[in-house]
């Protein structure tokens, strides 16, 4: 199964598989953040409509969520390392393309690209790390660690982005990924050691092309839709695919003897909490930030950089408390930390629907870092546990599974949240022009654009002496819609916090003669850890408690 080790002893083999893990989810993460900061200047310099550059963003999301539960099985078959240095040359050439690209469409194929290279990278990282440290107390400080790399990305990406649009073209964000993605593939090819799963798996083809329909029809009816109309005939037909197709996927997977996602990891109540948990919060989250930076942008006036300092208080936040939640997972319950961590986002996102135009940061800061101290007490419990709520083999398909539901959650908040949040916003804002005094004629004619193009393309209106009362009467219609996208938030992590409290409450005892029990078993330590069921593969039975 395995290929001998480069690394001279075990410590060395984790410690390099922990610094190629880290390097490979810091070059997923990258570009999610970094160009989510620079659509405004992308949209000047490539003349995009806005529906053009709503798909800038979605062309990366989309294959990420579709093709990761792919990647996580092709690693399982093929070699982990293969399936990581094959993300980080994707990543690479993605980048390449989106840098030399001089229209809209070849900036989408750069993206897609790059997409691929997520959806192999982040589940192989998470396998990988699984499979050199089978001691599921040091895998949650290695996993601890991984999630610190995640929130790093998230972190110095739009300060990354800040910096180069003040002194160069948009393009020029994709070059720190190519030489860092190649680098990366160097030293994997000496310091990784190869793995893959020991139980004859096989490339599952009905359930990849099935779950690629699933999510792509959902992903695209919910952002068409919000754009549009759910009643338009293409939206529909997309939804309706969406439904057949999973459907059919779950059909499929139920009668494959080599699944592509097991649905009896299902039967686990660790796994199942945390896939929900995972695509319920980032929903909310993804969606927060996709709003947050508008709101600093359209609302507040502030440039790339400013937008980015301020975005950090969320994410340095989050790696603070990451590392202690890391070293507490086995002292405290799983259970515990998640749940209170997601009490802690949805309080802090309550709080933030006081905001209005002129804020202050010092007010917001608080808020914001209250924010990210609650998602590092949930992102590195919820990751740890549904990788160890499985058995070893099935490592890379629970990582994978894990991390499909949690990217479309992340694609589909930015389209349910905007969506929200147009509908909102366009239904007060002939309210607040009034309220300003603009004139009844110029009112039609701005309210007409903000259909037609959204709020931010009533700034590009030569309005005369109504510039002024335009725009204070944008920002007002925003905050409404923010108000009532902040309160769907908070209530979302608020229905994940029941998700945990609900699901992953096995009793202690249970649980360790769960572990006694597989351990004595099979001989080695099983990477279940708390609540839920120990699995066997396929055919050979299955334990439950």
């Amino acid at each position: 199964m395995n290929v001998t080790p480069s690394a001279s002893g075990p410590t060395d083999r984790r410690a390099a598989t922990l610094v190629m893990a880290c390097l490979g989810v810091f070059v997923a993460y990258l570009p999610v953040t970094t160009v989510a900061v620079s659509l405004p200047a992308i949209q000047a310099a490539l003349d995009a409509s806005t529906a053009q550059l709503s798909w800038v963003q979605d062309a990366f999301v989309l294959p990420m969520a579709a093709f990761i539960l792919t990647a996580g099985v092709f690693g399982d078959v093929h070699g982990r390392k293969k399936v990581f240095q094959a993300g980080l040359l994707f990543s690479a050439v993605g980048a390449a393309v989106a840098l030399a690209a001089q229209s809209i469409q070849v900036l989408w194929i750069g993206q897609a690209l790059a997409g691929l290279g997520a959806a192999a990278l982040l589940p192989t990282t998470l396998a990988l790390i699984s499979h050199a440290v089978p001691d599921f107390r040091e895998r949650g400080k290695f996993i601890g660690l991984w999630a610190t790399s995640l929130l790093v990305a998230l972190a110095v990406g739009p300060l990354i982005a800040g910096v180069i649009l003040d002194h160069a073209a948009w393009r020029w964000i994709y070059l720190l990924a190519i030489p860092i993605s190649l680098t990366a593939m160097v030293l994997a090819a000496r310091l990784l050691t190869d793995s893959r799963a020991p139980h004859g798996r096989r490339l599952d083809w009905p359930g990849q092309i099935t779950a690629t329909l699933a999510i792509t029809a959902l992903v695209y009816g919910v952002i068409e839709g919000g754009a549009g109309s759910f009643t338009d005939v293409q939206v529909m037909l997309a939804l309706f695919i969406a439904v057949v197709s999973g459907v059919a996927f779950v059909l499929a997977e139920r009668r494959s003897d080599s699944p592509m996602l097991d649905l009896t990891l299902f039967r686990s109540p660790a796994f199942t909490a945390t896939t929900l948990i995972a695509m319920i919060t980032f929903l909310a989250l993804i969606g927060f930030f996709f709003l947050l930076s508008l709101y600093f942008g359209l609302v507040q006036q502030l440039d790339t950089l400013q937008a980015g300092w301020r975005l950090l208080m969320v994410t340095a936040a989050a790696i603070v408390a990451g590392q202690p939640v890391g070293r507490l997972m086995h002292r405290v319950s799983a259970r515990w930390l998640i749940t209170v961590g997601l009490l802690v986002v949805s309080g802090s996102l309550f709080s933030l629907t006081t905001v209005d135009a002129d804020t202050s940061f010092a007010s917001i800061a608080w808020r914001l870092a209250l924010l990210g101290l609650g998602m590092g007490g949930v992102l590195t419990p919820m990751t740890a546990t549904a990788v160890a709520s499985v058995p070893h083999h099935l490592a890379g398909m629970a990582a994978a599974g894990n991390n499909a539901f949690r990217q479309v959650g992340g694609a589909l908040g930015p389209a349910v949240l905007g969506a929200l949040l147009t509908a909102r916003a366009l239904d007060t804002f002939p309210g607040h022009l009034a309220d300003a005094g603009v004139t009844e004629a110029t009112r039609q004619s701005i309210v007409e654009t903000a259909h037609t193009g959204g709020l931010g393309a009533v700034a590009q209106m030569n309005l005369g002496g109504s510039t002024g009362q335009a725009l204070g009467a944008v920002g007002d219609a925003f905050l409404d819609g923010l108000r009532l996208c902040l309160i769907v938030a908070a209530a979302l992590a608020l229905l994940a916090a029941l998700v945990s409290v609900i699901l992953l409450r096995t009793p202690r005892k249970a649980a360790t003669a769960t572990v006694t029990a597989a351990t004595n078993a099979s001989g080695h330590a099983p990477s279940a850890t708390s609540a839920g069921a120990v699995l066997t593969a396929p055919g050979e039975g299955r334990t439950q408690t």
